[in-house]
């Protein structure tokens, strides 16, 4: 008796964990049924609009205007430098926020598919990759225009930008997983998260140039998680190529958010549609 207890116990974590694995494999084969639910999520969101997602980049377009003639002029900056600097800064600002939000609610958004289809979870987590993929290829291009609009001409380094697109779109995917869960479980984290997200976009370079803070705190702007991934991003885009502190701080950061979302996952991963 007691060696069969022993041996119980032995193989419920190789179980949880394969379980786990088979859950994100089967909700990777599953993607088509993920761009189907994102799609559907877009067009539900603006059901009965004129421009539809196209509001999104309206508003955006009418924020840049409004904000980057505002804070060249606070920050004494030629608006033809710092505009395009702005666009890049707030429409890849906007693409994380707005994962952060969405992963939140990945999996209580769901619930009425998690309590009625056996489905992974993981694609509800896919699901919420694409539909911000899907926000941002409406914001992307706001970019270009304004780049064409100042002669802003950042060369071919521009696609050395997809790879830490790639990254972000990794992260957003282990983000949905673990905040999801979080979230299903304590209902006041969004609020929370919410909160974070407003205080770190006024920490994080977005308005401002990390330049404006002095040499002397530049240095430890690493250290900021949001600044990481998107100096990755925004760095390329603007022509130049990001720095090997950022990238490293950014894969340290993922790998960090990997780690502890697959622990929580691998545990919890039964647990779910009773938080729901």
């Amino acid at each position: 008796m007691r060696h069969q207890l022993q041996r119980t116990y032995d193989a419920s974590r190789p179980q949880r964990w394969s379980r786990a694995r088979e859950d994100i494999l089967l909700g990777l084969a599953r993607w088509r049924l993920a761009w189907a639910l994102a799609r559907s999520d877009i067009m539900h969101r603006y059901r009965g609009s004129v421009l539809g997602p196209f509001w999104l980049t309206l508003s955006t377009g009418v924020m840049l205007a409004a904000l980057g003639f505002l804070y060249a002029k606070l920050f004494r900056m030629e608006i033809s430098d710092y505009l395009p600097w702005l666009a890049v800064s707030l429409i890849v600002w906007n693409i994380m926020a707005q994962i952060a939000t969405d992963a939140c609610a990945a999996l209580t958004n769901a619930e009425g598919i998690l309590r009625q289809m056996p489905l992974p979870y993981s694609v509800q987590a896919i699901r919420t990759v694409l539909r911000s993929a899907l926000v941002a290829a409406h914001n992307l291009p706001l970019i270009a225009v304004v780049f064409l609009v100042f002669g802003y001409a950042p060369g071919w380094g521009v696609f050395a930008a997809l790879p830490g697109l790639a990254l972000l779109a990794v992260n957003a995917f282990w983000a949905s997983l673990l905040l999801g869960m979080i979230c299903a479980r304590f209902r006041d984290i969004p609020p929370i998260v919410a909160s974070v997200m407003q205080i770190a976009f006024f920490v994080t370079p977005v308005m401002w140039k990390p330049e404006l803070v002095g040499a002397h705190w530049a240095v430890w702007l690493p250290l900021n998680p949001f600044f990481s991934i998107m100096e990755i991003v925004r760095a390329p885009l603007m022509g130049g190529s990001a720095p090997l502190v950022a990238w490293v701080a950014a894969l340290a950061y993922s790998l960090l958010l990997w780690g502890v979302a697959q622990v929580f996952f691998t545990r919890f991963r039964e647990r779910i549609a009773f938080w729901v």
